[in-house]
């Protein structure tokens, strides 16, 4: 990672506007299209959730700004993205564990069955430390909801995306999706172009 002049990057004028700020935290909601989604889930060794990462990191590797995120009081740049996921354990608790962005679907299958396993097996959490910006994830399949907003306490300052149980028709299935960040890596436009990029991988997704 690398540490930026924000006065020289295309994000200097949200560093000086909202890096002091008290809550510089946005969230937009959207419904999405999941059927395929659904669709391919029903194949062995793939599920539901794995394939929305996958999507949600796919889509975001379209972006520039992605990799780059406030920490603490500086601007830095990341060489590659990771989408971090929660893990219910044994003991009924929770841990998160870092799933890297592959080149190909398969690979990241593999990388979340393993690392998932083995965060649910230890109970301790999965971090990726280095060149990693990491993008936050969190499924609550139990129920539907509407919308979520993600704790905010000043130092996780990763975008962050929330979701419930998708919501069935007769030919249909559909998602609201939140998706909270931190307003001095993108601004809205980026943040809408980000979830019409979700959209878009998700139609395209093959397994």
């Amino acid at each position: 990672m690398e540490e930026l002049d924000p006065r020289q990057t295309p994000r200097a004028q949200a560093f000086a506007l909202w890096m002091k700020a008290p809550m510089p935290m946005v969230t937009l909601s959207k419904t999405l299209d999941v059927t395929r989604l659904v669709r391919l889930g029903r194949k062995p060794g793939l599920k539901f959730n794995l394939l929305l990462c996958w999507c949600i990191g796919r889509a975001a590797a379209q972006m520039e700004e992605f990799y780059t995120l406030p920490v603490g009081d500086k601007l830095v740049r990341y060489g590659n993205l990771a989408v971090s996921t929660v893990v219910a354990l044994r003991d009924g608790g929770i841990a998160t564990c870092d799933l890297p962005l592959s080149g190909s679907l398969d690979q990241f299958r593999q990388d979340y069955l393993d690392l998932t396993a083995r965060v649910r097996e230890t109970g301790a959490p999965y971090d990726l430390n280095g060149d990693y910006m990491v993008i936050g994830a969190s499924a609550l399949p139990q129920t539907e909801i509407d919308g979520a907003v993600n704790l905010y306490a000043g130092f996780y300052n990763n975008p962050f995306l929330a979701w419930g149980k998708y919501r069935k028709t007769f030919r249909r299935a559909t998602l609201p999706i939140s998706f909270q960040f931190h307003h001095t890596q993108i601004d809205g436009g980026h943040a809408a172009r980000l979830l019409e990029n979700l959209q878009g991988e998700i139609n395209a997704c093959r397994a």
